[in-house]
């Protein structure tokens, strides 16, 4: 019986975009559903043509992924939330589960969370309800998905189940057929009669009660995209201008390069798998250095081992970008969980006083802006910039209206040929001076990473040490970075702030607080080095209660706050480590305990 989950499915059908949108105290309707599945079962691929299917059908989505302790093979999960507008956060609980089968399912019991109401759908064969999952109380319906897909010759049990939970979302068979065969035509035909088969079979399957009417939110949705936080940081990457990647694969950054191996030579560009992180950091130094914009993409063990050739980067004046998307550490850590804890190493990892730019991306299509901005902001001012994201936004998909573009930039400032006494340091109003590329005869100078003086010829004299150093970080300090250096939405007295992908919780915390009387402004950093410290005091004018959020055990944007006496007296944390995701529900609950 279904009378809940039908009842919500018809109210989030009745409810449009638009108005969601423009009704911060009526906060848009979602559906949260979960696949697992050992190895093989193809947890993730029915995740994705459900999150297809829900596209098509005129809503927004949000698909997260999760697996085992191994980086390759073993368990999984695909966790959605559907959505009347914009889906940027995982919800509190879980109203349908799917279980293929339940090997090693308890591993995601807390990733999972159910209530009474929650309805877990599973193999009659598949064995016991795991005792992680079963303490939820939740309803439990029992199909024979394995009995069901041997009868199809080729079948797949996730077929199956893709069928069913289409079929209790309300969504048009036809749909759910055209997203089979979309998926998987490159099989060829008889894989792709064989699945289309088993979804007409999951559709058809007794299930006790069906929705009187599909479900549709849109009569003629507008054009939306499906991508993930890693394609949007390379699709940024693009759009900035970056014409050369180097870079060594790691989890979960790895499909940034995925990404961008054959999309960059459609625009002329060209990436190349360096043999270590070592490499591919002077690699995108050099390229920069010849004129052509550079990025790598990397996560936190990769990072570390860059430092110095970002010192280089920063001393020379060179420009590059670093996509770093953080996973849970230290060390080789959970490669395949979240976590937000590579922020002091971005911040505070440089040797010397080495002033760079640290930027945080806030949601997946936020991945694009962020990074376009930051390429944007290198070949300006001539420096290295660092774009934080993580797991949860790198390797989650989302539906999403197309991302928004930086604003246009006027690009490296170049020395025209025939410049009389070349100065590639020269002490310039704005501490920006030209750069020559390699060709122009008027244009030789030494870049090393040796302090140097205007010219450039290596010097350890007191004044060209004094004078550079200046010169490397007002040109940062002093930049009108506008209003994009943060997301500020209401002006209450409490105040949630926060960084990256906890961004999307922080938003829907402070609507739901709003939704019931209360005011509650909410904060979330883009721009994270340098501070703009005038900016974030305006920010912070008139709040009484700050609570940080942030998805770290050591609280490290509470303390860089601190450290520049940026958070009233009455600030507290809400910090804690990942892998299990900070959730909208917390936050109000911690906001309320305060109050």
């Amino acid at each position: 019986m279904l009378p809940p989950l039908t009842a919500k499915l018809r109210a989030v059908a009745r409810t449009t975009r638009t108005r969601a949108m423009n009704n911060a105290s009526n906060p848009p309707q979602t559906l949260s559903v979960a696949v697992t599945g050992s190895g093989g079962s193809g947890v993730v691929t029915t995740g994705q043509m459900l999150l297809k299917a829900v596209a098509n059908a005129g809503f927004y989505g949000l698909m997260s992924r999760s697996a085992g302790p191994q980086i390759r093979g073993g368990e999984s999960a695909a966790m959605l939330r559907i959505g009347t507008a914009p889906v940027n956060c995982l919800d509190d609980r879980y109203q349908l589960l799917m279980a293929l089968d339940w090997l090693n399912a308890d591993r995601f019991a807390e990733e999972i969370p159910l209530t009474t109401e929650s309805l877990i759908i599973c193999d009659s064969d598949s064995g016991d309800i795991p005792d992680a999952i079963a303490g939820y109380g939740a309803r439990v319906m029992e199909i024979p998905l394995k009995k069901m897909a041997k009868e199809v010759s080729g079948g797949r049990i996730n077929m199956i189940g893709l069928g069913i939970l289409c079929e209790l979302l309300g969504l048009p068979e036809q749909s759910a057929l055209a997203v089979v065969e979309s998926a998987l035509t490159r099989k060829g035909p008889a894989a792709v009669g064989a699945s289309q088969q088993c979804v007409r079979s999951g559709y058809r399957v007794d299930k006790g009660l069906r929705p009187t009417q599909p479900l549709r939110l849109l009569e003629a949705a507008p054009p939306r995209w499906n991508i993930s936080g890693n394609e949007a940081t390379g699709l940024g990457a693009m759009r900035g201008g970056v014409r050369f990647v180097a870079a060594y694969p790691i989890t979960p950054a790895s499909e940034v390069l995925e990404w961008l191996a054959p999309n960059l030579e459609k625009v002329g560009g060209s990436l190349l798998q360096a043999e270590d992180e070592l490499a591919s950091i002077n690699m995108i130094i050099g390229a920069s250095f010849g004129g052509v914009p550079a990025l790598t993409a990397t996560s936190g063990p990769g990072l570390s081992l860059m430092m110095e050739g970002l010192g280089l980067a920063v001393t020379s004046e060179t420009p590059v970008v670093v996509a770093n998307v953080s996973r849970g550490g230290p060390s080789t850590g959970i490669p395949t969980k979240s976590e937000q804890s590579d922020l002091n190493i971005a911040v505070y990892g440089f040797h010397g006083d080495a002033p760079h730019i640290v930027l945080a991306a806030l949601d997946i299509g936020d991945c694009s802006f962020t990074t376009e901005w930051a390429v944007h902001l290198t070949e300006a001012l001539q420096a290295v910039a660092i774009v934080l994201s993580d797991q949860a936004l790198g390797q989650s998909r989302a539906v999403i209206d197309p991302p928004e573009r930086a604003a246009a930039s006027p690009g490296r400032r170049l020395a025209a040929p025939g410049t009389e006494a070349y100065q590639r340091y020269a002490l310039t109003a704005d501490a920006v001076s030209p750069m020559a590329i390699p060709g122009n005869p008027d244009g030789i100078y030494t870049a090393d990473g040796l302090e140097h003086n205007e010219q450039g010829t290596p010097s350890s004299k007191p004044l060209d040490h004094q004078q550079q150093m200046e010169k490397r970080l007002h040109k940062l300090t002093d930049y009108d970075y506008g209003e994009r250096w943060a997301e500020v939405r209401g002006a209450g007295e409490s105040c949630i702030l926060t960084w990256g992908s906890t961004a999307g919780a922080a938003f829907e915390a402070a609507q739901r607080l709003e939704a019931v009387g209360a005011s509650v402004r909410a904060i979330a950093i883009r721009l994270i080095c340098p501070m703009p410290e005038a900016a974030m005091r305006r920010a912070l004018a008139g709040a009484t209660r700050v609570l940080v959020v942030e998805q770290n055990q050591s609280g490290q944007l509470f303390h860089y706050l601190h450290s520049m006496n940026l958070l009233p007296e009455s600030t507290r944390l809400l910090g804690k480590p990942g892998p299990l995701p900070i959730r909208p529900g917390e936050i109000v609950t911690a906001l309320k305990e305060w109050s």
